[in-house]
C-alpha cells in the first residue's frame, strides 16, 4: 500500500494522537476504536490488517502496550514511504511516522498525568478525588471491551471460530475467578495455536 502525506497530513496524525491521548483514560489501548476510525476508515492510511496487526503484535511483546502506537505510526510512514523496498527513505519515513504518533500520544497525557497525580496525591482526601477514582472503572471496563469488539468483529466467523470463542470466554472466568497467572492462559494459548486447535 503506498500513500501520499502532505506537511498537513502529518500534523493532522499528530493532532489526531495528541487528541486521543487526553481521551486514553486506562491506556492508550482504549482509544484503538478511533484510531481505527481515523487511520482505515476515514484516511484510509493503514489497512484493516496492518492495524489489527500493529494492536496484537505489540500486545504479545514484552513492554508498554503503548508500543503498538509506535506499530502504526511505522506503518504509516512505511505505506508514505513506498515501503522497505524504498531503501532508506522507506526506513526515513517509517521512523518519523513513529517519532510522530508516539510523540503525539505521549505528551499531553504525560503533562497532564505529571500535574493531575501531583495535585490528587496532595488532595487525596478530598470526597471529589475519591469519587473520580470510582467513576472513572466503569468507563475504562467499557472502552477496554470496545476494543476488543473491535480487534475480533472483522475477523470472526462464528460457525468456524467457536473453539476460540470458548477459549476466550474460559480464560475469561479464570481471570475472573482464580488467581491463576496470565503467563499461564497465554502460554496454554499458544500450546492450543501451535497445535492448530485454535
Amino acid at each position: 500500500m503506498t500513500i501520499t502525506l502532505t506537511a498537513a497530513d502529518w500534523f493532522g496524525l499528530f493532532t489526531q494522537f495528541a487528541m486521543l491521548s487526553l481521551l486514553s483514560i486506562g491506556g492508550a489501548i482504549t482509544t484503538a476504536p478511533e484510531m481505527h476510525r481515523y487511520l482505515v476508515t476515514e484516511q484510509h492510511w493503514l489497512t484493516e490488517a496492518q492495524l489489527t496487526s500493529s494492536i496484537s503484535l505489540a500486545q504479545a511483546a514484552p513492554g508498554p502496550n503503548v508500543l503498538f502506537v509506535a506499530l502504526m505510526g511505522w506503518n504509516v510512514g512505511l505505506n508514505a514511504g513506498g515501503g522497505l523496498q524504498a531503501g532508506w527513505i522507506g526506513l526515513a519515513y517509517a521512523l518519523f511516522g513513529v517519532f510522530v504518533t508516539m510523540f503525539g500520544i505521549m505528551l499531553p497525557s504525560t503533562t497532564l498525568t505529571f500535574i493531575a497525580a501531583r495535585w490528587g496525591h496532595q488532595n487525596r482526601e478530598l470526597r471529589i478525588v475519591r469519587a473520580f477514582k470510582q467513576g472513572m472503572a466503569p468507563i475504562v471496563i467499557a472502552l477496554l471491551i470496545a476494543t476488543g469488539w473491535l480487534l475480533i468483529a472483522g475477523h470472526s466467523q462464528p460457525a468456524k471460530d467457536w473453539p476460540l470463542w470458548l477459549l476466550a470466554v474460559t480464560c475469561m472466568l479464570l481471570v475472573w475467578k482464580t488467581k491463576i497467572h496470565l503467563l499461564w492462559m497465554l502460554g496454554a494459548g499458544a500450546l492450543l495455536g501451535a497445535f492448530g486447535l485454535v
